[in-house]
């Protein structure tokens, strides 16, 4: 088990390494291969009013005179150690993991996704529990009530749900409990650490309205991988010898079910934690995704780039705990 951790830890870092370098070339070297000079490049920190002297002194200060191989190390260097960057008469160090500073605003990048990451991991981590535990619940129940009015309305229901977009029950969800019936007054992000019960509450309509989605999804899953689990013989020969009909299909035929359910979580959750830009957006959460649209439109490349890899890094530690889980439910995993 010990070896196939360290298996898997060590292809995650070389994943986030190679997905690093995909980012850093399309930011620095494609712009390069379409024509774009180091001082076009530099330009963009100066703002406005640049003269060649401020081009000249960003462009060495970021290093953009160098070639793209020595920038990058660079980059690496900065992410793991931290880095100098001198804007004018005075030196700033950016502490690691150092993603540069914002063209537009000139702010480090880091702490701003610093502030952002807990609004979008809360975001997913509620949203998850529900639309996993609602989701998983239905679909079970729909398997082993097959063409009864309760699986027909269930599977409508989740049929509504994968066809509906976020931001059309977003804002009937909010024209509904904040406008119409004032149950919630406002939709805004209170720290767990602070009030775990308010940053549950205000929260609650964004994780419904982006469960109700997923939620559908994992329903009709479940469903299909349960009624096909409980049609294998070992369910059979689970119940010819006598066991409780609730550890028939928990034990048996649920396990067996939820293998693709925890890929699909795993590359849901951990994709949702930087890209959730529609639902931060209707519900105005200051999270990561709302973040990197506003850089998208400014052209902002140092929070677009440090966006990339923070999501990028969810999804790669996601994948590995799914990686690990399998192991977990399905011990020939371990030896494969």
């Amino acid at each position: 088990m010990a070896a196939y951790i360290l298996r898997r830890v060590m292809g995650a870092v070389l994943l986030l390494l190679v997905v690093s370098a995909v980012t850093f070339a399309i930011f620095f070297l494609v712009p390069r291969l379409g024509g774009q000079t180091p001082d076009q490049l530099a330009t963009q920190y100066v703002g406005k009013d640049a003269n060649p002297e401020s081009v000249a002194a960003i462009k060495k200060n970021l290093g953009l005179d160098q070639p793209v191989y020595e920038q990058y190390w660079n980059f690496i260097k900065g992410l793991v150690a931290g880095a100098d960057y001198r804007f004018g008469p005075d030196a700033t160090h950016c502490s690691a993991p150092c993603f540069g500073y914002s063209f537009k605003s000139h702010i480090e990048v880091w702490p701003q996704l610093e502030q952002r990451i807990p609004v979008s991991f809360s975001l997913a981590v509620g949203a998850a529990v529900i639309w996993l535990v609602s989701g998983v619940t239905t679909g079970v129940i729909s398997a082993l009530r097959k063409g009864k009015p309760i699986d027909r309305i269930s599977m409508f229901i989740a049929l509504a749900g994968v066809s509906l977009p976020i931001f059309f029950t977003g804002q009937i969800l909010l024209a509904l409990f904040v406008y119409e019936i004032p149950i919630w007054d406002s939709i805004d992000y209170v720290p767990f650490t602070e009030n775990p019960a308010e940053w549950a509450w205000h929260l609650m309509l964004p994780w419904i309205s982006l469960a109700f989605l997923f939620s559908a999804l994992y329903a009709r899953l479940t469903r299909a991988g349960m009624l096909e689990t409980m049609n294998e013989d070992y369910i059979r020969t689970a119940r010819a010898k006598g066991l409780k009909e609730t550890t028939v299909v928990t034990k048996h035929g649920l396990r067996s079910a939820l293998t693709p359910i925890v890929t699909i979580f795993g590359m849901d959750f951990g994709t949702l934690v930087g890209t959730a830009v529609l639902t931060e957006t209707v519900f105005s959460l200051q999270g990561i995704g709302a973040y990197s649209v506003q850089a998208i439109k400014d052209n902002d490349l140092p929070i677009v780039m440090g966006v990339t890899l923070v999501a990028a890094f969810f999804i790669v530690f996601c994948n590995l705990i799914v990686d690990l889980v399998y192991a977990a439910i399905d011990p020939r995993v371990r030896y494969s």
